[in-house]
């Protein structure tokens, strides 16, 4: 199905992946080996777009149905980590290649 918007999680190193036609569903693998965690069904059509809260742990999706579906996908930072760690903005501590 189509792909409309990627969200990674550094930290439990997984990828959300938001889909259009034929499910409009949003699908959490984990990272390397892409083996499909969850799939979180709600949208009546396509996903458009999705956002990741500043804590990383909620993702809000916005579907072509006209609603808004908050999800809570990604655990909490772990207690070694420092608290504002999560609320740093994702692609700043990426190393992209």
């Amino acid at each position: 199905s189509q792909v409309c918007s990627l969200v990674w999680d550094p930290y439990e190193k997984e990828l959300l992946s938001s889909h259009g036609f034929s499910e409009n569903q949003l699908c959490l693998w984990k990272y390397p080996s892409m083996v499909k965690v969850k799939e979180l069904t709600g949208h009546t059509a396509r996903v458009l777009q999705t956002a990741i809260s500043p804590c990383g742990t909620m993702v809000c999706s916005a579907g072509a149905d006209e609603t808004l579906r908050f999800w809570k996908v990604f655990e909490p930072v772990k207690k070694s980590t420092t608290k504002s760690a999560r609320s740093v903005n994702t692609f700043a501590r990426m190393n992209l290649r």
